[in-house]
């Protein structure tokens, strides 16, 4: 596995740009684009490497992995007014309030 396998690269449609765009999250944010999606990904693979050495080079630690895989459990801390609201809500929906936290957030991400 190459060091850069460690990140996770996200290539994506840019409406506004009118071509693909490519980043690191929580690393590089957009750095490349083309209306080649593989081609953008390459380049994106191509400045990984390159900060990977620069950070080597200057003796930097390198940002955390986000290519990784994830459990599917995370702690959230909402303060107890939200709690409260969000629990009402799932049992108005007749759903556990995990059940229903995961139905909205899916909803939010699904734009």
């Amino acid at each position: 596995m190459k060091e850069r396998d460690k990140y996770l690269k996200i290539v994506e449609w840019s409406d506004e740009d009118k071509c693909y765009v490519g980043s690191v999250p929580g690393w590089i944010g957009k750095c490349c684009h083309g209306i080649d999606e593989m081609n953008v990904y390459k380049e994106l693979c191509e400045i990984v490497d390159e900060w990977i050495d620069i950070y080597k080079k200057s003796c930097r630690v390198l940002p955390p992995p986000t290519n990784k895989k994830y459990s599917g459990k995370f702690v959230l801390r909402t303060g107890s007014d939200l709690h409260q609201a969000l629990t009402i809500k799932a049992l108005n929906a007749e759903e556990s309030l995990n059940t229903f936290v995961v139905k909205v957030l899916k909803r939010v991400i699904s734009g």
